[in-house]
């Protein structure tokens, strides 16, 4: 767990990918234009001391990940995103059975989600029911910005992707994270508009609508539809970064999430790789919102709303027990292997030092 101003915050990453952009994997220009944006993103927002070389950001592996992820106790628990572009790489970009390899290693640390594309029609709907009976998945991360042969995307009010929300409630997949950020070349700018949103989270009230990174640019649209739409909550990717460099927008960006939504429906998100927790948890925690954003909106940065975005409502969402996780974390193998035993030892090391 991550200590802040005395508190312990118990962080879950709800945006993290495991994936291989090596060139070898690259079958299309649109695979390379991919990875070079998002190493763009990296560069602009990672402090410069903590950049990746080009290579290793291709391809950092499994071992680096968990190394990134709780060496330093910035993250507890962390949700796989996973990004298919099967036109782009030959092996996809970041799918679900290639995170799976990881979330099965080490079972209480991830939670493992799946995808669906409903331009795969019936072909489609069987194997979103495989990765459930397979990997019995809570959720989805789903990407209407991806191409498929001619098609350069799909909206999720569309009835071919009604037909897949129906299913997903069947199931049991109850949370849907859906990729509403800014445009990654070579993808089109307007298949990642947040306005699809509003019918889909209306149509099928008992799912969970995780928009991710906000809907930014489009923050203002995104923030209306949540406003009336209680099953529809923010996430934190893309936004997170600006508190290390832009901490004025970050305040602004913050605000408008906390009056809109309330604190219950913000998750953060550190979006790894494009950037890592080990220092992003710390600029999140730290900022601050100015003093115009907290008078003009009446909401604070405090302790306990932190607690709720950085970890307890992703918990909420996929019923993980925190009391119960920190008490399993203690001495986990994970914990072992980075000597992290005093970051979870809670009240009964503090009175035993008394």
């Amino acid at each position: 767990m991550y200590q802040h101003d005395d508190e312990d915050i118990f962080v879950i990453d709800g945006h993290v990918h495991l994936w291989d952009a090596t060139e070898e994997n690259i079958i299309h220009d649109g695979g390379e234009q991919f990875i070079q944006c998002f190493y763009d993103y990296h560069t602009t927002f990672t402090p410069a001391e903590r950049q990746w070389s080009m290579d290793e950001y291709r391809e950092y592996g499994a071992e680096r990940m968990v190394d990134d992820l709780f060496s330093t106790a910035a993250v507890d628990m962390a949700i796989f995103q996973p990004t298919y572009l099967t036109d782009f790489y030959d092996e996809g970009f970041n799918t679900t059975e290639q995170n799976a390899e990881l979330a099965d290693e080490y079972p209480d640390r991830f939670i493992l989600n799946g995808s669906f594309d409903p331009r795969d029609a019936d072909p489609g709907i069987e194997y979103l029911e495989k990765l459930h009976e397979t990997y019995d998945i809570p959720g989805v991360k789903l990407y209407t910005a991806e191409w498929r042969g001619d098609s350069k995307g799909w909206r999720l009010d569309d009835e071919d992707a009604f037909r897949f929300l129906e299913r997903c409630a069947d199931l049991g997949i109850d949370t849907i994270h859906v990729h509403k950020g800014p445009t990654i070349r070579p993808l089109n700018r307007d298949a990642f508009d947040v306005k699809d949103v509003d019918d889909a989270a209306s149509s099928f009230p008992d799912l969970n609508f995780v928009v991710e990174h906000v809907g930014l640019p489009r923050l203002d649209d995104f923030c209306w539809i949540a406003a009336q739409e209680p099953n529809v909550y923010g996430g934190l990717a893309v936004a997170a970064p600006f508190a290390q460099n832009r901490p004025g927008k970050f305040s602004e960006i913050l605000s408008e999430l906390l009056w809109w939504l309330g604190e219950d429906r913000v998750l953060f998100g550190s979006d790894y790789a494009i950037w890592n927790p080990d220092w992003l948890v710390e600029a999140v925690l730290e900022a601050e919102l100015t003093q115009e954003d907290r008078t003009e909106y009446g909401v604070e940065w405090d302790v306990e709303t932190k607690k709720k975005v950085m970890g307890e409502n992703a918990a909420k969402l996929y019923d993980i027990d925190v009391e119960a996780k920190r008490r399993a974390f203690r001495d986990d193998e994970i914990t072992d292997r980075f000597d992290l035993g005093a970051h979870y030892a809670g009240e009964e090391s503090a009175m035993a030092d008394d």
